[in-house]
């Protein structure tokens, strides 16, 4: 842990200021998410979360790139970098749902080129190693979908960043050694971190933004991507099946999506039109409370996990 230790605390502090610098810029710019029929906030907030956790993220990658140090593939970064710039550009302008959808299916290429494939489904309906276009074709869907699963539950405070995070910490903590993804999950982790403190304040509140759950969606389907590789090897005496333990942890954006698409399909809409019925909604509804609602997700998906892997 030592080894991590000045990463995490410049993580931290870059977050930090990024999320006060971010913050400033786009209230001086009037850049703010405005309070409507389908906001669950009532206060001036800014979608500028996203850019202080990528800047963090930049910031480091670049620093140990300038000195020739590889802390981990930095290829990852241009379909990173590219959700973030469709994300932001539909932050502040609005962007057609149909050009975002062509955007993330390049992201979803560029990953596939750059060696990470869902190649094989280990068993699931009987079904082992797949030839090289039902390949790509599978890795490009499951991308684009876990890519609107995240941007699709960021709708109250903390939620998005608190799966995003429990997905991560999962990732390493199921991993039978060091992974090569490790200082990218420090860095993530302990940037998130502060955005939680302004998530949750009471006035001038800073969220992810799309910039922030398309990023942070493109990053989870890469870590999705990497536990279904070969080289990704669960501790054995938990002896999962990595399809069902991928499921298991995204659970409820999974449900959440698949529930809040059909039913927009059935009543005529399309399902990437905005609204404020999905899950978390009704449960928000119900106790008032963005922090308690996250907490129940999170318990649930905990629980629900741990059900699964007893079952399967």
């Amino acid at each position: 842990m030592g080894e991590y230790l000045p990463i995490i605390l410049i993580c931290l502090a870059t977050s930090f200021i990024s999320n006060i610098f971010f913050q400033k810029i786009f209230i001086q710019k009037n850049i703010i998410d405005n309070i409507n029929d389908r906001s669950s906030h009532t206060v001036k907030a800014t979608r500028s979360g996203g850019i202080a956790i990528f800047s963090s993220l930049f910031i480091i990658s670049a620093f140990n790139y300038f000195y020739s140090v590889e802390i981990f593939d930095y290829s990852l970064i241009v379909p990173i970098s590219l959700m973030l710039i469709v994300g932001l550009y539909d932050d502040i302008y609005k962007l057609d749902f149909k050009l975002k959808f062509i955007f993330q299916i390049i992201a979803a290429k560029i990953i596939i080129d750059n060696g990470l494939i869902i190649d094989n489904l280990h068993g699931i309906f009987g079904v082992f190693e797949l030839d090289r276009i039902t390949a790509q074709l599978i890795t490009i869907f499951f991308t684009v979908a876990i890519i609107n699963s995240i941007n699709f539950i960021d709708g109250i405070d903390g939620l998005a960043i608190t799966i995003v995070s429990f997905f991560i910490i999962a990732f390493e903590f199921f991993s039978s050694s060091n992974t090569e993804f490790s200082y990218l999950s420090i860095i993530i982790i302990s940037s998130i971190t502060p955005l939680f403190y302004f998530n949750f304040q009471r006035d001038n509140k800073v969220f992810l933004g799309d910039s922030g759950s398309l990023f942070l969606g493109v990053l989870i389907s890469i870590y999705v991507l990497k536990v279904l590789s070969q080289e990704y090897i669960i501790i054995e005496k938990y002896d999962l099946n990595k399809i069902i333990f991928v499921i298991s942890i995204l659970f409820y954006p999974i449900i959440d999506i698949v529930r809040i698409v059909f039913k927009r399909l059935s009543e005529g809409k399309s399902p990437f039109e905005a609204d404020k019925e999905h899950i978390h909604h009704l449960i928000l509804r119900g106790v008032k409370s963005h922090f308690f609602t996250t907490l129940i997700i999170t318990i649930s998906s905990i629980l629900l996990m741990i059900l699964l892997q007893l079952i399967f």
